[in-house]
């Protein structure tokens, strides 16, 4: 029997886990936080949960054009609409500690083997766990990362945040100041401005979410600044400071921005230091992410790595595939190497941004050749009927096979609709194939199908 030891036990560490027991291997878990690690405890589910809050707040200060109208107010709320911050925040924690019991409970019922504290990698072979020693044929090593400090603004964790450490606290932040315009950023930011909170935005770049779809960068950044969000953009931040009563932001070029917290969002290092991989023989890149090919091995025999470790897009979907391709490939089964071009993505913000596959970057700068075609989400029915005016649907296709490169999706629950061209992209199906399936009328999906119809028109009636 095969004996696997993984080092961590978050997405890329827990579902490897799983299917090494399924298919007979002989499973220990090392994890220091709890099941689900920093994925399900303090990242990932606790933000999109906390987000779903936000979400229905604004759909409530929208009511108002579907005729939903609310009188008075109470403590300043706008429309009489309250957020119970400590509510919030228990629901937010409840949940991420459901969802790690769930995981344990499942890796049990499957024989895995949970063992509490951090591993440290002490042959290709062996992991030590403060006294205990685990023998392993194989070892995947799947520690995650952590939020990136910026010297001169070290959190403190009551007015200067990570993301982490805004579960405790226990009032709604009066002006919270995000500084970091990436995918974390802009999810935060927009969350607390739809709770309530006045929130300034400090993008370092001409304009947030600089590696994202332009288009759909264009269209998030407009619906936030129609929400009072001060986007301060060309901004980057040389420190943050406490003062009596708040903090205050000092940009490069001399320029302060006042707030009651900040919440510094500006990347994430891994969890690599410390742990024995250098001296065991795993390479890592200057930024000390783990090194990994297209099936998660290391450059030591007999070590993967998979997660946001690696440095592979820090999603939690590609880091439970290679935990599972490094599962599969370590155990001898039929296995196909990690496709970044099949995987798809989702921001988190209102309205969503989801993508898969080729970028209109890509196409623009002539590395890929691919007709597109944009349908404004404002023309489609039942937008129209729940009162959705922005976001969009695009997509792209070979232009003389019709087979789908890619797509991006801005509207509410876009992380639903990227589905079906996932599937497309996946299966390399064509235009023509997605214009022929049936979309509910009425269906925001319904506006997929229909710029797969536009698609199959001649090129010259292709739009950007």
């Amino acid at each position: 029997m095969t004996t696997i030891v993984i080092i961590g036990g978050g997405p890329g560490g827990y579902e490897a886990a799983l299917v090494a027991a399924q298919l007979g291997a002989e499973v220990t878990v090392v994890e220091q936080d709890g099941p689900g690690g920093a994925c399900v405890l303090t990242d990932c589910v606790p933000s999109k949960t906390m987000i779903a809050t936000s979400v229905r707040k604004q759909a409530l200060l929208d009511g108002s054009s579907l005729g939903v109208n609310f009188t008075g107010g109470a403590d300043g709320d706008v429309g009489g609409v309250h957020v119970d911050l400590p509510q919030v925040n228990e629901r937010v924690k409840d949940l991420a500690l459901a969802q790690s019991h769930d995981i344990a409970a499942r890796l049990t019922a499957e024989g895995v083997r949970i063992v509490k504290g951090a591993g440290r990698l002490v042959d290709p072979q062996v992991v030590r766990v403060g006294d205990e020693t685990i023998n392993a044929d194989v070892v995947i090593v799947a520690t995650g990362a952590t939020p990136r400090v910026l010297p001169g603004a070290e959190p403190d964790g009551e007015r200067v945040l990570t993301w982490r450490q805004l579960y405790d606290l226990k009032d709604l932040p009066e002006h919270l100041i995000v500084v970091g315009s990436g995918v974390t950023g802009a999810e935060f930011a927009g969350a607390y401005r739809s709770l309530g909170s006045e929130v300034t935005l400090v993008s370092s770049r001409d304009r947030m979410m600089p590696n994202e779809d332009a288009d759909a960068a264009e269209v998030l950044e407009e619906v936030y600044r129609r929400r009072g969000m001060n986007v301060m953009g060309r901004s980057r931040a040389a420190s943050v400071k406490r003062t009596a009563h708040g903090v205050v932001v000092t940009l490069e070029d001399g320029r302060t921005a006042e707030g009651s917290h900040c919440l510094m969002t500006v990347g994430m290092v891994p969890n690599t230091s410390g742990i024995g991989l250098q001296e065991c023989g795993v390479t890592l890149d200057r930024h000390g992410f783990v090194q990994v090919d297209k099936v998660s091995r290391t450059s030591a025999p007999g070590v993967y790595a998979a997660g946001d470790c690696t440095g592979v897009l820090m999603l939690a979907s590609v880091a439970a595939m290679q935990g599972r391709i490094a599962v599969w490939h370590a155990l001898g089964e039929a296995v196909q190497p990690l496709r970044l071009a099949t995987v798809a993505s989702t921001i988190f913000t209102d309205p969503e941004i989801a993508a898969v596959g080729v970028s209109q970057r890509q196409i623009e700068q002539g590395e890929v050749e691919a007709n597109v075609v944009k349908l404004p989400l404002a023309t489609n029915a039942r937008a129209k009927m729940q009162g959705f005016e922005d976001g969009f649907v695009k997509l792209f296709c070979r232009p003389h096979t019709g087979i789908v490169l890619g797509g991006v999706v801005v509207a509410p629950r876009a992380s639903e609709l990227i589905l079906a061209l996932s599937v497309a992209v996946q299966h390399r199906l064509t235009v023509d194939q997605l214009a022929h399936t049936f979309a509910v009328y009425p269906s925001l999906s319904g506006s997929i199908t229909e710029a797969a119809r536009r698609l199959m028109l001649p090129v010259t009636s292709a739009v950007l």
